[in-house]
């Protein structure tokens, strides 16, 4: 699997990631690159002088900034998994379920905010979701490296069981409750619904209860990855306003 562009190269190294080698274009030693291949060296990797036409061909985004890492397939992790990150900080779980997020870009954008936000981890489904590629990585920019991601293969069921070990899972769509008067500081689970159909209906049914994110213009609805990052930062302000 390749990682491409400077900074989630940079992040790949700093997470300790598996690195079989670097390949850097030739005559490029300035600025980032040049501590990029640095920590590779104190890492002893391999690093691979190469023609810039060569990263042209191997890259899958096309924007690799004259260097990309061959490394490891991506590791997906198990809801538990997720679940511990945040007993081993002493937080309330703050989890990101998606329903049918197909877009790379919008799950890429996703797992970067609940990173900076402070999620313990996204949960995707097997059917119907974007994976872990090489364009949410990208996206990501260096947040898939210490964001999990758990895939499940009944996102009904993972809910039903989250909901019996005490977390509240709440749908984001434009029929609820204003998300300023939804309660985010009990252990909590946020669904995010496809771009265009919003949160499946059993999905929502099955959730504990539905938030909104108020529509004060002539367009109702909101890019996917931006509808999680406004609703991810109500949570953060709630979270920490009780701090």
């Amino acid at each position: 699997m390749l990682v491409e562009g400077r900074n989630p190269v940079m992040e790949a190294l700093k997470s300790g990631r598996d690195i079989e080698k670097i390949l850097v274009a030739k005559g490029q030693r300035e600025g980032s690159i040049r501590a990029i291949i640095g920590m590779a060296r104190e890492r002893k990797l391999i690093i691979q002088e190469v023609d810039k036409v060569k990263l042209d061909g191997l890259s899958e985004v096309k924007n690799h900034q004259g260097v990309i890492a061959i490394v490891s397939e991506y590791e997906y992790f198990e809801v538990e998994d997720l679940l511990k990150e945040a007993y081993k900080k002493k937080e309330k779980p703050f989890l990101i379920i998606l329903d049918e997020v197909t877009d790379p870009h919008n799950l890429g954008a996703i797992i970067r905010t609940a990173n900076v936000s402070g999620a313990h981890g996204v949960i995707i489904p097997k059917r119907r979701s974007a994976g872990l590629t090489q364009i949410v990585a990208k996206t990501a920019t260096g947040a898939i490296e210490y964001t999990k991601v758990a895939k499940v293969t009944n996102l009904n069921q993972t809910i039903k069981a989250l909901k019996k070990q005490g977390i509240w899972v709440i749908a984001a769509d434009m029929n609820g409750k204003a998300m300023y008067d939804t309660d985010f500081t009990m252990p909590v689970a946020i669904v995010i619904g496809a771009e265009g159909e919003g949160v499946s209906r059993l999905i929502r049914e099955n959730c504990d209860m539905v938030a909104s994110i108020p529509m004060y213009g002539e367009i109702n609805s909101l890019n996917a990855s931006v509808a999680a990052a406004v609703i991810m930062y109500e949570a953060v302000r709630q979270r920490k306003a009780i701090k």
